[in-house]
């Protein structure tokens, strides 16, 4: 690495875990959709977005855009995206490292601006913590963030609009949160949240599509009673209804090539050690890059929990939170990614991503591409997450070789339409 691309590494590095100490909860990082430290976040990244020369402003979702405008009417536009809001105790890098790298490539650009204008989003939800909806940010920018999403509450009552509100913004300007028309191309930048690359000594892979998900919630309802005096053929328990059900959720997907499923919350009531569990709440979050897969998967693992219900008298309740099919990626752009790596000298490994981005929520409405950068350990959601300087800079000099291919094309583009 040259001292240059040390100094941007070093500083991009630096501003993601100073981001990082804006949380909701000291002495771990946690940052749910416009909750209070988001303001602070906001006016961070705001800050250096000014300073590198774009402007700046807070969509009614509560996205942070940054604009750096090539002066001719109707330019193209490229955006640059990932997310703000984290998981309980996450780490300091998964989603805001996408953004603090979109602003240090306009930092790098200087004067040397391409044919066509940036636009670096901060998405303000992509998590799905706080009202059980991944994607606010993104879907608001596609236009799919609909009324009935606008009514779900979170645990303490409060309506996804009412947060908007209670934020300084306004829900009815949602509709002027849209991309901009000019849009040509969306490109992300996220840490893996994975082994592979680690595993291989790699530092960059090219993502070319993301699997699809189902997530559920799964309400078991029984008969809460005394643990001491009802015996256990007279019981209705919902806990063991919903035991059978998670272990089966690990024996199926163990058995199925590609396919992950996870249980990661439950909810007990009344919650107590002399009680038998009356309602039992748990999730169900179900991954596979192909459809037929995943439904097939949805179908046995639901069927196995009524049964495992009923055989006890409970009464289940189904709910899908999420249903996204898998997102394949531009290929035209993922092939131009790939070969931007090779020309800054970091060949890069083709793969599917496990985990879903903000890239999905985007590929349907614009041409979309998406890089991953190592992660030590292959640890993410985890307060132990990290990223290697390396690493970085070969991420931005990957960015950099990426806009000279696309600045080159346009300007080919540009050209046969001037001779037809």
């Amino acid at each position: 690495m040259t001292d240059t691309n040390i100094d941007c590494a070093t500083r991009i590095i630096a501003r993601c875990r100073e981001i990082a100490t804006h949380t909701e909860i000291p002495g771990e990082i946690t940052r749910r959709f416009l909750t209070h430290p988001m303001h602070t976040v906001h006016s961070l990244l705001r800050l250096w977005m000014e300073a590198a020369g774009m402007t700046v402003h807070i969509d009614a979702i509560g996205n942070l855009r940054g604009l750096w405008l090539y002066p001719v009417a109707n330019a193209p536009r490229l955006i640059i995206g990932s997310h703000l809001d984290t998981v309980p105790n996450a780490g300091a890098f998964d989603g805001i490292f996408g953004v603090i790298l979109g602003i240090a490539l306009i930092e790098e650009l200087h004067e040397h601006q391409p044919p066509f204008s940036i636009e670096v989003i901060g998405f303000s939800e992509e998590e799905g913590v706080r009202f059980s909806k991944p994607f606010l940010g993104s879907l608001a920018v596609v236009g799919k963030l609909d009324p009935e999403t606008l009514q779900r509450t979170d645990q303490d009552g409060i309506s996804i609009a009412e947060a908007i509100r209670s934020y300084g913004l306004d829900p009815a300007s949602l509709p002027a949160a849209v991309l901009s028309r000019d849009a040509f191309a969306y490109l992300e930048f996220h840490i893996e949240q994975g082994p592979i690359l680690e595993s291989e000594g790699a530092s960059l892979g090219v993502v070319e599509a993301l699997v699809g998900q189902t997530r559920m919630q799964l309400l078991f309802e029984g008969q809460a009673n005394h643990a001491g005096t009802t015996p256990m053929r007279l019981r209705h328990d919902a806990m063991a209804a919903a035991a059978e059900a998670i272990v089966a959720v690990e024996a199926y997907a163990t058995s199925h090539v590609g396919l992950v499923a996870t249980v990661g919350k439950l909810e007990a009531s009344p919650g107590a050690g002399n009680v038998i569990a009356g309602r039992v709440t748990t999730s169900l979050d179900i991954r596979h890059a192909n459809n037929q897969t995943r439904h097939a998967a949805v179908d046995a693992l639901t069927q196995i929990a009524k049964t495992a219900a009923s055989r006890r008298g409970v009464t289940l309740t189904l709910r899908t939170e999420m249903e996204q099919s898998a997102v394949p990626l531009d290929p035209h752009l993922t092939t131009m990614l790939h070969t931007a790596a090779a020309q800054a000298g970091f060949p890069s490994r083709r793969m599917t991503s496990g985990a879903g981005h903000d890239a999905m929520i985007l590929a349907p409405a614009v041409p979309s591409t998406m890089l991953f950068l190592r992660s030590p350990g292959g640890l993410s959601h985890h307060p132990d997450e990290a990223v290697l300087p390396q690493d970085v800079e070969a991420a931005l000099s990957t960015a950099m070789e990426f806009l000279a291919l696309l600045s080159d094309e346009l300007s080919d583009d540009k050209t046969k339409d001037s001779h037809a």
